[in-house]
């Protein structure tokens, strides 16, 4: 028995994980806490555990930011995740602090092909590196190196790099953005945060209107990216569906960039929640992968990548825990 953790801006997902007769991982118990409601991540694992009354053999955490010598200071709370304090404090004797997409690319293995929806075949016969790439808080993202049986993460802080505008409406939404940050990177617009700073960008430059009973809601919303992609999927304000379809050409050109870093023919896999919730404009819409694929002289190559949404959400907490089961001795494992 051991305990994964999917680590993240909003949420801090906790799981005891069991591997069945066949050596599967099954999730045994599941909780979800809001992580900004707590001062660090030992707390939530002590909360956990006790109201459990169990002790895992081994726990993995993946955690959202640059992770050096099991230590990691988070990039969207103000926390620092030791894999030793954790240890000490849980009194765990094998704990690991891993970067979130690292575990998500761990569990890309995990899953099954009913937990995938193909947005481009490619060519059927891929094979190679693998990227992964996931707007959520933040921006995640990391490769995945084929070592002829098996893929390897290679975690990245990606997402941090420099914003690449193509479009005159793309450098403009740059230099509107461009006084808000010290450091306007890919991040602050492939996010839930940056869909927000889409919107606001349409309406500051009169681009579009807000209907009155939608300020309301996301003037109250907690999650106002959330508000703001559910008008637009439902076709219930023009400035919200123009917002997603920027979003998404813009997620698929930072995709593609993904994709050529690691030349990675073997295939693109796109989480986190938002994917999920926005899928039927991705699939109904060519937005993102023209982004994706308007690569010039590379489009070619682009085009033969298959890419694929992970629509399992239990991905993240799954590869902590493969990762997790790793650790144990050979006896135990």
């Amino acid at each position: 028995m051991i305990l994964a953790g999917d680590i993240g801006g909003t949420n801090t997902r906790l799981a005891i994980v069991e591997r069945d007769d066949q050596g599967r991982l099954r999730i045994v118990v599941e909780s979800t806490f809001k992580s900004a409601q707590y001062e660090g991540l030992h707390l939530i694992v002590r909360e956990f555990l006790e109201r459990l009354e169990c002790r895992p053999q081994a726990a993995c955490f993946g955690v959202a930011g640059p992770v050096h010598a099991n230590r990691c200071k988070t990039m969207n709370l103000s926390w620092i995740v030791d894999a030793a304090e954790l240890a000490a404090d849980s009194h765990i004797p094998h704990v690991a602090v891993i970067n979130d997409l690292e575990a998500n690319g761990y569990g890309i293995s995990c899953l099954e092909e009913r937990d995938f929806y193909l947005i481009n075949p490619g060519d059927p016969k891929a094979a190679g590196h693998g990227a992964v790439v996931s707007p959520g808080t933040g921006l995640g993202e990391a490769g995945l190196f084929w070592d002829g049986s098996r893929y390897i993460p290679i975690p990245t802080e990606g997402g941090h790099t420099d914003y690449g505008p193509r479009t005159p409406l793309e450098y403009e939404l740059g230099q509107y953005l461009t006084p808000k940050y010290d450091h306007l990177s890919y991040e602050r617009i492939v996010s839930g945060p940056g869909l927000v700073n889409i919107y606001q960008f349409l309406l500051d430059t009169d681009r579009g209107t807000q209907p009155d009973w939608l300020a309301v809601e996301v003037q109250e919303a907690d999650d106002k990216a959330a508000v703001i992609s559910n008008a637009g999927m439902a076709g219930k304000c023009p400035v919200c569906e123009w917002t997603l379809d920027i979003f998404l050409s813009l997620f698929g050109a930072e995709a593609g960039n993904v994709a050529m870093t690691f030349m990675a023919r073997g295939g693109v896999w796109l989480g986190g929640g938002i994917v999920v919730k926005i899928l039927p404009r991705l699939k109904s819409t060519s937005h993102f992968l023209d982004g994706f694929t308007s690569k010039g002289r590379l489009r070619r190559v682009m085009e033969k990548i298959p890419v694929r949404v992970i629509l399992n959400d239990k991905t993240a907490l799954l590869g902590a825990a493969s990762f997790a089961f790793s650790m144990l001795p050979a006896e135990t494992g």
